[in-house]
């Protein structure tokens, strides 16, 4: 889905190693992923005699080389004074480690996201595979397909290796004051537990992180650990959270370029969902469905094996709203595969 009615002030991206200014006093840092969307944005706020960085990039030498050269450029004689983290994933969070250990400062973020960070960092027990198997096992994935989610590897320590031992709180509402502006943090929810986005008044800014991203709607999934979670319910609910921004307010996101027109975004990911959930429902049989059947309904992408986890998280994440909403029943076929049909 396309931000068509999106006005983007800014027609391309700085280039890595170039922190430009957008506002008074914010700077914005882009840094290259090695998967799609192939970047991310991060963010630098003037701080009194310092920085305030928001967010981090993946735990790799040539995101540490973006944030040395943006240094070089703005921190030889004013420091970082504190890392803020919107939310627990890697893109986000992986060099948290290094940079409050590298500039002495604490992180800070929301505690879910934190304990979540750490409850994923500490993944990888017998027990915990085992039920990562079955979950996808249990949700239409072929006996051949599972070797791969029986792997004792973290994938999330690639990205984030360490999470730090201790954090700074924030709270949804809590102004954090930021050199001479308070941002107050709007929490998302569904994309992850407690993703701190921050709105500046006085400034007219909205750092949205990955909640609204101007061309697509981010990740909500179910994932093993939580078989049952409604996170699509949450993260559409979440979205009121937003109420107060100022429609005009530069929106700035953690993927593709910053935008004004925050309500009209917030309309066009509702309606985005609200399609994907009626296609679901109609497509319903007396039978029922399996998440790995309803692919084509909700994605165009090829599915394969490097995304069916992230597209069955997806698929599920509807089918459990559909669920909640009385226009799906779940029942186990007699494969014990959990299967959603015409209530």
């Amino acid at each position: 889905m396309t931000g068509t009615s999106l006005e983007y002030p800014f027609a391309e991206p700085p280039p890595a190693h170039e922190p430009r200014e957008i506002a008074p006093g914010l700077f914005w840092v882009r840094m290259p992923l090695p998967f799609p969307p192939d970047h991310i944005n991060l963010w630098m706020i003037e701080d009194g005699a310092g920085w305030t960085i928001v967010d981090t990039g993946l735990a790799r030498d040539d995101s540490r080389a973006v944030w040395e050269s943006a240094f070089a450029r703005l921190a030889v004689n004013r420091p970082v004074t504190r890392v803020i983290c919107t939310h627990f994933h890697p893109d986000h969070m992986g060099l948290a480690a290094w940079l409050t250990e590298r500039w002495q400062v604490d992180l800070w973020m929301t505690s879910a996201e934190w304990y979540m960070a750490r409850a994923i960092h500490a993944l990888g027990s017998p027990a915990d595979i085992a039920q990562k198997v079955a979950f996808y096992r249990d949700n239409g994935v072929a006996e051949d397909g599972l070797g791969a989610f029986g792997q004792p590897e973290n994938l999330y320590r690639r990205g984030v290796p360490e999470v730090p031992a201790s954090f700074r709180r924030i709270g949804g509402g809590d102004p954090l004051r930021i050199g001479t502006h308070d941002w107050i943090p709007v929490i998302g929810r569904g994309h992850c537990p407690e993703h701190a986005c921050l709105w500046a008044p006085t400034l007219n800014v909205l750092i949205a992180g990955d909640i609204l991203l101007p061309r697509i709607s981010p990740n909500v999934s179910v994932w093993p650990a939580e078989p049952h979670a409604n996170p699509l319910a949450a993260y559409l609910g979440s979205l009121g959270n937003f109420a107060s921004i100022t429609d005009d307010a530069l929106t700035l996101p953690a993927h593709g370029l910053p935008y004004r027109g925050v309500h009209s975004r917030i309309a066009q990911l509702r309606a985005h969902h609200r399609d994907g959930l009626d296609a679901l429902a109609g497509a319903l049989t007396t039978e029922g469905l399996r998440a790995t059947d309803v692919f084509a309904l909700l994605f165009k992408r090829a599915i394969g094996p490097h995304n069916i986890g992230l597209a069955i998280g997806e698929a599920l994440a509807h089918l459990h709203f559909l669920e909640t909403l009385g226009r799906a029943r779940r029942v186990r076929d007699a494969a014990g595969v959990w299967r959603f049909a015409r209530p």
